[in-house]
């Protein structure tokens, strides 16, 4: 069906008729982005237009016009009709008829409408008062009646924008800002507002805006299809949903992909990051153009002769070679030649880094356009001017933008195409594959005084994550590249190793010091193997860090950093040489021993609770507040049913466990028995903590089994179900391989729910194993545990008992 038989069946003007038309248009499967949005507009216009003249019967003086995204043709299936019933004042009874008439047929549909009847001069006093509205009538499109009055008003709102320019472009930067605060960042969000969020569809529309004032530009490359690509994903995210929504909510992602004919909900993503970094862009381009312009303006003429002595003023000051500073910008020296010089784009960057000034877009296209490639390996000055970039900190992020907006770094490094733009589906993450990497070099900028190699550990930050746009282990993967990359940039062989030693072992430090028993000697030597050298641990120690700080506030704290450099320190031990403690070495606190022999004692759990205020002793600090909580000492004669049962007490008690740990504890001499320690770090859901008694007497209950906790946290799930979101990723339990001489260790990691390490504890005791220690913590949503466990004897589970304990714990999470 031509648009020219869609029109025609809705030439009647009849709500029907529009109906029918609308829906077979939006089913047509032929048909969709630019294409459908233009005839969905005109198809409205027509029936509007019969509506109008209906209501008129040919009046002069009424017109009826479309605003907004209905003025610029972009009509989405779901979007509302942006309409102005403008009039001449004449015959005000007369309009508010015809308003009616109008406007109850769009409603009788079920179609979202914002409305106003106004004259020209209500229009342009509104307009004036409210910048949302004088946007809108930027955009303003005939649709029916007297043409005269539509055109002298697009006139005279245009006229009064470009006259107002200066006093309405800072108010739109700033109504921009307020709103990326609010909304976030489109293409780092998971379930991003593709209107709202910065550098979405309502970014777009400004630019259009600043280009109408004549005042200044965007960049025009790229814009046009980046903005019709978000269109097309809204489109089809109105069509999945049946609603008039611009959220792209996570459960709808496959439905979209699929609409659009993408692989997949990450495809899906990546098309709408890479859209909303175009647009992102050409904002920062764009509103620093406009602050130089107004800037300029600010400055009398006659002032600017007098010290220009009538000549223009002309302040470049040199940066480094071919390099210079311009207006508050990094420009090529006029002496510059890009086609002679390979190394000028990253010592231009390295530059601008340095001086905390962004790139002019006019440089990067020239660089862009002109500059040969660098030839393989690197000279020593590219090597080095990369390396300047890195550790320029924050500057660095605003500068590598523009090198990417053009191209040059996938040029420079083309191992950066497979990560550029790819999304983390993991709440943890603040920031795309590509965003994580720069945020980590940023941070490890921060950390180049205490390492006796900065150009490595920056080189190992940019590529720590670079695996992940392969297949399989993304740090073995990585591995390969690194080594790779570097011997390209022109690092020797044994530098070459490092890095692809740090690539292949980021994780190693955080996940051995949180999820094994750094008491047991096989621990410690399995991580001086794999880094081998002193120097090299120093830089994982750094990489580390910096990686977890720059993923997100929930991948680092104190309590993390004072395991990883407990783990550093005793590494740094065995590497040189000192003897290595044995694991009953491991000395109690003053605190833990006093509890260990009253429990002792009195046969029975003792618990204290301590605030968590400050870091624990010699941690490294952390970035931001360290998370609510506080410290939860137990302390309770060995027996059976010991994890199940506090677990299970603090689940009923709605505390969250954020960290815990469970080992055997050395008893002073002279003091029979042995006794568990339980350290852990809880929080209350919501409320206050419950009273340290209440806590014991609940333990005492649950261990001597008048208790029934499954029954209590049955009960209150089925008063209280959680809302279920997305699916998560089924839980998975493995048997880590050669992890300790003196347990099997099992690893498990699942989503993490309320009662979820009571669970675990429970089916470890069915399975009739022993818990030697326990070491939980959580990231975002993510439970990942470790229970180091043996036989009743202290023996190692033999293999085939252990995979069969580890079927049987994963078995019980999915039930």
């Amino acid at each position: 069906m031509t648009s020219t038989d869609v029109t025609h069946e809705a030439e009647d003007s009849e709500p029907g008729g529009y109906a029918a038309a609308r829906l077979r248009l939006l089913t047509e499967g032929a048909r969709s982005g630019p294409p459908r949005r233009r005839a969905l507009a005109g198809l409205t216009d027509d029936w509007l237009a019969g509506l109008f003249g209906a209501g008129t019967g040919g009046a002069a003086g009424v017109s009826l016009v479309a605003v907004g995204g209905y003025g610029r043709g972009e009509l989405s299936p779901r979007s509302d009709l942006d309409l102005l019933l403008l009039h001449d004042g004449r015959d005000d009874k007369a309009v508010a008829t015809l308003a009616d008439r109008l406007w109850y047929p769009v409603w009788d549909l079920g179609l979202d409408l914002d409305h106003s009847v106004r004259t020209p001069q209500q229009a342009r006093k509104t307009a004036g008062e409210d910048l949302k509205v004088h946007l809108g009538l930027l955009d303003a499109r005939h649709l029916a009646g007297d043409l005269g009055l539509t055109a002298s008003l697009r006139t005279a709102v245009l006229a009064d924008w470009r006259n107002q320019a200066p006093k309405r472009l800072p108010e739109l930067r700033d109504l921009c800002a307020e709103r990326a605060e609010r909304q976030g960042e489109l293409r780092f969000l998971l379930e991003p507002d593709l209107k709202e969020a910065r550098g979405g569809l309502r970014d777009a529309t400004a630019l259009r805006a600043v280009a109408a004032s004549w005042l200044a530009d965007a960049p025009r490359e790229g814009l046009a299809d980046a903005r019709r690509r978000l269109l097309d994903v809204r489109d089809a995210l109105h069509l999945a949903t049946g609603r008039a929504t611009d959220r792209l909510a996570l459960q709808e992602q496959d439905q979209v992909a699929a609409e659009l004919g993408l692989l997949d909900a990450d495809a899906l993503l990546r098309q709408v990051y890479e859209a909303a970094r175009v647009v992102s862009y050409a904002g920062d381009v764009t509103w620093r153009e406009v602050g130089r312009v107004l800037r300029s303006r600010s400055v009398r003429p006659r002032l600017r002769a007098m010290i220009s002595g009538g000549k223009p003023v002309a302040d470049r000051s040199p940066l480094a070679e071919g390099v210079v500073e311009q207006d508050g910008e990094v420009v090529l020296a006029r002496t510059a030649r890009p086609e002679r010089d390979p190394v000028l784009p990253l010592r231009a960057a390295a530059a601008a880094a340095q001086a905390g000034l962004p790139l002019s877009l006019h440089a990067v296209r020239r660089l862009a356009a002109t500059a040969r490639p660098l030839p393989s390996p690197w000279p020593a000055e590219a090597r080095e001017q990369l390396v300047t970039l890195l550790g320029s900190g924050r500057p660095t992020v605003q500068v590598w933008e523009a090198l990417e907006a053009e191209g040059l770094v996938t040029r420079l490094l083309p191992d950066w195409e497979r990560v550029r733009c790819r999304p983390q589906r993991n709440a943890v993450h603040l920031w795309t594959v590509d965003r994580h990497l720069i945020e980590t070099a940023v941070r490890a900028a921060g950390f180049t005084r205490r390492v006796h190699r900065p150009d490595l550990l920056l080189v190992a930050a940019l590529l720590h994550d670079i695996g992940k746009g392969w297949p399989g282990d993304h740090s073995v993967a990585g591995e390969t590249i690194a080594r790779d990359v570097a011997a390209r940039i022109g690092f020797d062989r044994a530098d070459a190793a490092v890095l692809a030693t740090l690539v292949r072992h980021h994780l190693l430090l955080v996940e051995t010091a949180t999820r094994r028993d750094l008491d047991d000697p096989a621990t410690v030597r399995a991580v001086a193997e794999a880094v081998g050298t002193e120097h090299t641990l120093e830089l994982l120690h750094a990489l580390t860090e910096a990686d977890a700080l720059a993923t997100g506030p929930a991948a680092w704290s104190s309590w993390r950093a004072s395991l990883v450099a407990d783990l550093v320190k005793r590494v740094t031990g065995v590497l040189a040489g000192e003897p290595q403690p044995e694991p009953a070495a491991a000395a109690p606190t003053a605190e833990q021993e006093r509890l260990a022999v009253e429990a002792s004692r009195t046969g029975g759990p003792v618990l204290a609770l301590r605030a968590q205020t400050e870091p624990p002793a010699g941690s490294a600090p952390a970035d931001g507040p360290e998370p609510l909580g506080v410290e939860l000492l137990i302390a309770v004669p060995d027996q059976p049913g010991v994890l199940p049962a506090v677990a299970g007490v603090l689940a009923v008690h709605r505390l969250t466990v954020r960290t815990a740990e469970l080992r055997t504890l050395p008893l002073p001499d002279g003091v029979d028995g042995s006794v568990l320690l339980l350290d852990w770090r809880v929080a209350a859901q919501y409320g206050s903590l419950p009273q340290a008694a209440r806590l014991r007497a609940d333990l005492v209950r649950a261990l001597d089994g008048t208790l029934d906790i499954a029954a209590r946290l049955a009960e209150r799930d089925a008063a209280h179900p959680r809302r279920r979101g997305v699916e998560p990723p089924p839980p998975r339990v493995t048997v880590a391989p050669a992890a300790s001489r003196l347990a099997t260790v099992i690893e498990v990691r699942a989503q993490d729910a309320p009662g979820l390490l009571f669970r675990l504890g429970r089916a470890l005791e069915a399975a009739g194993v022993r818990v030697r220690s326990a070491h939980a913590s959580t990231l975002g949503a993510n439970a990942v545990d470790a229970f180091y466990v043996t036989r009743d004897g202290g023996a190692p589970l033999p293999g085939d008992e252990a995979a069969s304990v580890a079927r049987e714990l994963e078995e019980s999470l999915r039930a």
